[in-house]
């Protein structure tokens, strides 16, 4: 969003400025301009150090926490990928609707400079609780959910108030002679937000995996951080107060376009039964009350917003990065080569990217594209940003049909699932009899080659194991309840085959975690000792313990009769799930350890989402960057704000989508990626279609034409009040 955010910004500063000092001015006596002093040697403002500082720390801030958010709904909070994916995106969809808000009271009521100060407290605020509520001992889960709720309240209408403001503010500084400054300082602004969001992305997945707090991941330094830059942000922008030139409250644009939209629609619909002569467009229907230069304008915007429609499908796609993007990741293996990478981590790689492609693209692609003669138009650039963002999403289903290859079963009801472990001296062969379930030929101590389904009669059933065994043939009743994984331990006791069924995880272990437990085929018990102690019985089986992948090989374990010795267990990879065999060494009577693998480890390298991710920022500069260009181009100087608005709702509108679709449609995460690149591709052929029958008009020609005729008309009504004053 970096590069499509600084557009957005770089649009507000020209359409702000532009209002502020053209042919209309407001009504009344502006105070004089304060001369801001300036940088040493240079035309630049000293007051916009303190504005590229202060938008540094709040970007930081931003996007900082909403790296590590979507995980955060998930393992701290403890709620489901769907549920976590919805608050994700509705959280992004308020940030983006609330700019029109800060847009109106910065410019009807409160002006730039107040409206940044009092909404970024607003933010601090939200920070500070978002932070308080991610302690695990502050409450319990409800009090964590409305805090961190209430504090996302606060951080979206904070963060989307000041959007507006910030950088049109920034643009007010320069005089109009150092309009040249002004445009590099944009440049320094969008360095500015790059930079903060590059850095952020980075870092505080750091702090909150590789910092541990209060006995696991520390969620509270993660979003603490953030809310120190916050702070510091509203610090810095204050501390250059006196350096700053504030222009008055101009008044709110937009709010007149939506009372001349409401004024036309109702006075069409007075009129609708009375015999009135017909008008071109139903905007004319305004005319009683509005000038025909207004109204022509508001035509432009219609037009240009009409072709908007489309555009929220492309953000639905983009602002998935730091939701099922990270859930994708946190299922991937990590590690390249000691360094492990954090799942959210990889977010990072977008602002990245977008510092890389805007000159390759502005410098490179796009003057080679024009040396062959192709007439790369804005709408077709736009439709081709949708394009690559349909292809990243068509990466993005083809790695999780990679990684669903070695994913957990996902048992319906009357449907179970069983595997066999061997710890006996032979092979066996396990079927249940007359029912066609499953017939399993298995090496002793063999690695489990997966589960088997089971098909129940109901919520819970008594199902015969038969084992063929040197011979002979045991048959061993395990009762099983449905949607639940089971392993079937068969060895011997005391000279005897006996057999067990106990219950599996039914998840993978996630980011980055592995998980072990022990089974004790020994005459007595054992303490083990790994990253904690845990009492495992003769002939049983402990309960799995999540560790951090490592090798180890110096596990401890001591028998009840005082005899101790180290087991030698290995790597123990991500995403896998062990089981650890003790068993008597023949040769040295001592116990020692044989490690089967029940879940294989993620084997699918997160480096497989560079291509997507590659993918939708290419996307991002194609389609962000050109369509606030093309907006801007086809809108008047005074309406600048209000596509700027439209801009921002199309984002909000997209993360709603991804709301619905993870409500309503449960479907496999592949399939739901391939959703999104069909739709968003059939889309970017309705846009293509509409872009097709829209025109270009020339702004200026058509307002200088409308100032004629309301000029006319004001002539021919002052002589016809003349001719009435004289009769």
């Amino acid at each position: 969003m970096e590069s499509a955010e600084m557009a957005e910004e770089d649009t507000t500063i020209k359409g702000g400025k532009e209002e502020q000092t053209g042919k209309n001015p407001p009504k009344g006596i502006c105070p004089p301009e304060k001369k801001s002093p300036k940088m040493c040697g240079t035309n630049y403002p000293l007051s916009i150090a303190f504005i590229v500082v202060n938008e540094f720390c709040e970007r930081f801030s931003y996007y900082g926490l909403k790296a590590v958010l979507t995980l955060y709904f998930l393992y701290f909070l403890h709620w489901n990928e769907n549920t976590s994916t919805s608050v994700y995106h509705a959280f992004s969809s308020l940030c983006y609707f609330t700019p029109v808000f800060g847009a109106i009271i910065a410019d009807s009521w409160l002006g730039k400079y107040k409206t940044i100060i009092y909404l970024s407290i607003v933010y601090v605020i939200g920070h500070v609780i978002k932070s308080i509520g991610a302690i695990p001992m502050v409450g319990n889960q409800m009090v964590h959910v409305v805090l961190s709720m209430t504090g996302l309240s606060l951080i979206a209408l904070g963060t989307g108030g000041i959007k507006p403001c910030v950088s049109a503010f920034g643009g007010d500084q320069f005089e109009e002679e150092h309009a040249q400054e002004r445009s590099k300082f944009f440049s320094i602004f969008y360095l500015s937000i790059n930079a903060g969001s590059l850095l952020s992305t980075f870092i505080t997945p750091l702090l909150r995996g590789d910092v541990k707090c209060f006995g696991g991941d520390c969620y509270a330094l993660a979003f603490g951080v953030p809310a120190i830059l916050m702070v510091v942000a509203l610090v810095v922008f204050i501390a250059g107060s006196r350096l700053y030139k504030k222009t008055p409250p101009q008044g709110n644009i937009l709010l007149e376009v939506c009372k001349c939209i409401l004024f036309a629609l109702t006075n069409r619909i007075k009129n609708r039964s009375r015999q009135v002569p017909k008008r071109e467009h139903w905007l004319d229907w305004a005319s009683e009350k509005y000038s025909n230069q207004l109204i022509t304008e508001v035509k432009m915007v219609t037009r240009v917003l009409f072709l908007f429609i489309p555009l929220p499908m492309f953000w639905a796609l983009f602002d998935q990065q730091g939701s099922r993007w990270t859930l994708q990741a946190t299922k991937m293996n990590t590690d390249f080569g000691g360094f492990v990478l954090q799942p959210d981590q990889m977010q990072f790689l977008n602002p990245l990217l977008i510092l890389i492609f805007i000159p390759v693209f502005d410098l490179g692609l796009y003057p080679l594209i024009n040396l062959c003669k192709f007439n790369f138009t804005p709408i077709k650039k736009m439709a081709t940003g949708m394009i690559f963002a349909g292809m990243a999403f068509a990466a993005a289903a083809a790695v999780e049909l990679k990684i669903e290859e070695n994913a957990m079963p996902d048992p319906v009801p009357k449907e179970s699932y069983v595997q066999v472990l061997n710890l006996a001296d032979s092979s066996i062969e396990v079927a249940v009899p007359h029912r066609d379930r499953f017939q399993l030929s298995v090496e002793p101590f063999q690695d489990p080659d997966g589960y088997s389904k089971l098909i129940l009669s109901g919520a819970q059933q008594s199902l015969p194991f038969r084992i063929q065994y040197q011979g002979s043939s045991f048959t061993f009743n395990h009762t099983v309840q449905e949607k639940l994984l089971y392993s079937l331990i068969v060895y011997k006791a005391e000279g005897n085959l006996t057999s067990r069924l106990i219950e599996d995880m039914r998840e993978k272990p996630s980011e980055g975690m592995t998980a072990i437990r022990f089974i004790n085929t020994l005459a007595q018990d054992v303490n083990i000792t790994l990253d904690k102690e845990e009492f495992v019985k003769s002939y049983s089986a402990s309960d799995y313990w999540i560790v951090e992948r490592g090798r180890y090989n110096n596990v401890r374990c001591q028998t009840e009769t005082g005899e101790e010795s180290t087991l030698h267990i290995g790597l123990l990879d991500s995403g896998a799930l062990y089981t650890v065999v003790i068993i008597r060494n023949n040769s040295a009577s001592l116990p020692e350890a044989r490690k089967l693998e029940d879940i294989s480890a993620n084997n699918i390298h997160i480096a497989w989402q560079i291509p997507q991710y590659i993918l939708i920022s290419a996307g991002e500069v194609i389609f962000s960057i050109t369509g606030l260009s093309f907006s801007y181009s086809q809108a008047p100087v005074s309406m600048k704000s209000v596509l700027q608005a439209g801009w921002l709702l199309t984002v909000a509108f997209g993360n709603a989508i991804v709301l619905i679709v993870a409500q309503a449609a449960p479907l496999k995460q592949w399939a739901e990626f391939a959703l999104f690149a069909a739709l968003v591709l059939v889309v970017s052929v309705i846009f293509s279609i509409m872009g097709y029958f829209y025109h270009s008009t020339n702004t200026e020609d058509l307002i200088d034409k409308d100032r004629k005729q309301d000029s006319a008309s004001n002539i021919n009504m002052t002589g016809l009040t003349a001719k009435k004053t004289k009769l």
